[in-house]
């Protein structure tokens, strides 16, 4: 009996064997079909990342805060993007002059717009990055910073700039707009094309508002930030280079 018993399991054997490799081909075609109605996987990247483009160009990019902001390394500006829908499910973020800055596919591909690349440079995800909410300054930080605003541009205007900042409801905001418009009024002053529009310059004053804006009227640039908006309550380089050009 046991050596019949031995026999007739052997025979079913082959049997088991095929109905096993068909139960997990059927659960491996069951998976890929689940795969196929998920579609791509977005990566999970952490709020503050560290990004490199083709050409080596490093950025961050914060999306910690009300607004994704991004900031070229090397450079002192940052930039409170906006995002806005575009076709295939992409997302395209523009600045607050309506420039193209970045483009986000849904599987997480990114392409990075600039001057040097304005048909867009892929850009991977190389880690993680350090914040760009502005920090405090304090009194005695803050008058130096304007002292040495108000030199950099005197110097590349060839006359006195005053630097002056009103604001008592947020510093840091204050701070970031001077930083930026100083540095927009630098770049066009060594443009040969551009400088002669502020060789009249003689004052730059940033102030609190209810409403972002920028004037640029009798050597006079005035700078008006909103803080209820954060950081997207000032305005970027683009928009105070175009106040002052025609």
């Amino acid at each position: 009996m046991a050596i019949a018993f031995a026999a007739v399991g052997l025979s079913l054997l082959p049997i088991a064997s095929e109905a096993a490799a068909q139960n997990r081909s059927n659960a491996q075609a069951e998976q890929s079909r689940t795969l196929r109605n998920r579609g791509p996987s977005t990566p999970t990247l952490p709020p503050v990342g560290r990004y490199v483009t083709e050409s080596g160009e490093g950025f961050i990019l914060d999306r910690s805060g009300r607004h994704p902001l991004l900031r070229f390394e090397r450079r002192d500006e940052t930039w409170v993007l906006r995002p806005s829908a575009a076709p295939r499910g992409d997302v395209i973020y523009r600045n607050d002059a309506g420039e193209q800055v970045l483009r986000v596919t849904p599987n997480g591909g990114m392409t990075v717009y600039t001057p040097r690349a304005p048909g867009g440079s892929p850009a991977s995800f190389t880690g993680s990055g350090q914040s760009l909410t502005p920090p405090t300054l304090g009194p005695i930080l803050l008058f130096r910073l304007m002292a040495q605003r108000s030199a950099m541009v005197s110097e590349v205007v060839g006359r006195l700039v005053e630097v002056n900042l009103e604001g008592d409801q947020s510093e840091s905001l204050c701070v970031e707009a001077l930083i930026v418009t100083t540095e927009a009024v630098i770049r066009i002053a060594r443009s040969p094309t551009a400088r002669q529009y502020v060789a009249d310059l003689r004052s730059i004053t940033v102030i609190e508002g209810s409403r972002t804006s920028v004037t640029y009227a009798r050597g006079r640039l005035t700078v008006v930030v909103n803080p209820r908006e954060g950081m997207a309550g000032r305005p970027s380089s683009a928009r105070v280079i175009r106040a002052i050009l025609p």
